[in-house]
């Protein structure tokens, strides 16, 4: 049924300046190899990939050094990445089938609705304002694919689930709220932080070596 709120997690967001650098970064913690991805010509921005359940997966996103760079912001803050920072998970995104009624309900930052395209994959995703995180990247994107199919099906299986993701930061009633009226119920934790401290993301990925987690406070560089 259309127009319902209940969202549910969709992807995780690592980023990186270059993306062999991200890749690494991942595969080096994991211990799995991920898999190509493709390019959004709009952002100018090519990913690669790893499935974490039938309609779940982590992805791996930096520019394209072969695309000419846009005369707007990227997604995710990557323009505020310079060569030397390392890559780091920076935030997640949240399924909905009804992108414009969940956006219109829950009052958040979430920024403009604007529609994608790589290959054949389709879909309505926020994009807040010059490219930002929202809180920090502790709030979600909202997407709504309009494929047949999650695209996640599609992804080669290496083992991996996602168990937990943790979100940290300082306000914890404000991400609270919203997390309520986006109607998450599973898979996200909420942990206060003190006053100032700078939020961040971290996950929590079974692989066939065992109970991984990727993305700490260190790894939110300036």
């Amino acid at each position: 049924m259309r127009g319902r709120r209940a969202c549910e997690l969709d992807h995780l967001v690592v980023t990186a300046s270059a993306l062999t650098a991200g890749v690494a970064w991942v595969e080096s913690i994991l211990g799995v190899a991920l898999q190509k991805g493709g390019e959004h010509q709009i952002m100018a921005t090519h990913n690669a990939l790893l499935r974490l359940g039938e309609s779940t997966y982590l992805e791996v996103i930096a520019p394209n050094p072969a695309a000419l760079r846009p005369d707007h912001p990227r997604w995710f803050e990557l323009d505020r990445m310079t060569a030397d920072q390392s890559a780091r998970l920076a935030t997640w995104v949240a399924r909905t089938d009804d992108i414009k009624a969940t956006t219109t309900a829950c009052h958040g930052e979430f920024g403009d609705i604007e529609p994608m395209s790589r290959g054949s994959l389709n879909w309505l995703i926020t994009i807040p304002a010059q490219g930002a995180l929202i809180a920090g990247g502790v709030m979600p994107m909202l997407i709504e694919w309009r494929t047949a199919k999650h695209p996640a099906r599609a992804l080669e299986d290496k083992g991996c689930a996602l168990r937990q993701l943790d979100l940290f930061h300082p306000n914890v009633d404000a991400v609270t709220n919203i997390l309520d009226c986006l109607e998450i119920r599973s898979e996200v934790g909420i942990h206060q932080l003190a006053t100032g401290t700078r939020p961040y993301v971290v996950a929590h990925v079974e692989t066939p070596h065992g109970l991984r987690s990727i993305g700490t406070s260190v790894d939110r560089a300036d």
